[in-house]
């Protein structure tokens, strides 16, 4: 039985098609992906000091976090990032106003995840070396940012039973989240 030519280039091209979709899939997005203003909002607790056993020992009580933010990305990998938080009911530093110093990393792979970095610096409200690690899933075309908080730096503290001190344990646990925006100026990106 021969099998007409129009059959095989029809099957190739067929087959060349699928396998391009395939590998778009996979790079539907990068670090470009992110460029411009972006205005997040978080919530979540802060639940006390990780310990060298990998464990959170608690605050002697949580606190919870509201906080907003404007992150302008760079495109690069880089970004600056201004916020207002309240950390259990009362403003982060004891400042009522924005702090805009500090700044950050981001990668961005091409899966559309990815992870976020935001460092404080001094001369703000909370002491510079804080740091704050985020996985992040960009969607919606490249407009909303979701996030998950996985490591939080601070630099002083104590556990409830005093087992844990910061310094030399200064990563807390926390369960955070954090959504960004893009910031759309007359219907442009």
């Amino acid at each position: 039985m021969k099998i007409p030519y129009s059959v095989i280039v029809s099957a190739t091209a067929m087959a060349v098609f699928s396998l391009s979709g395939t590998a778009q899939a996979h790079d539907l997005c990068s670090t470009a992906t992110l460029k411009g203003a972006f205005g997040f909002i978080g919530h979540g607790e802060i639940l006390g000091l990780v310990g060298d056993d990998g464990k959170v020992h608690p605050y002697t009580t949580t606190s919870t976090l509201d906080d907003v933010a404007l992150v302008t990305f760079d495109g690069a990998g880089n970004f600056q990032r201004t916020d207002f938080g309240m950390i259990g009911g009362l403003p982060k530093g004891g400042v009522t106003t924005f702090n805009p110093v500090q700044s950050g990393s981001y990668k961005v792979n091409g899966d559309c995840t990815g992870t976020m970095t935001i460092i404080y610096k001094a001369g703000g409200p909370v002491p510079a070396g804080v740091e704050t690690d985020l996985n992040i899933v960009v969607a919606a075309d490249g407009t909303l940012v979701e996030s998950v908080v996985y490591r939080a730096v601070t630099v002083s503290g104590e556990s409830a039973d005093l087992t844990v001190k910061c310094p030399p344990n200064c990563v807390q646990g926390v369960q955070e989240n954090f959504e960004g925006k893009k910031v759309l100026v007359y219907g442009f990106r």
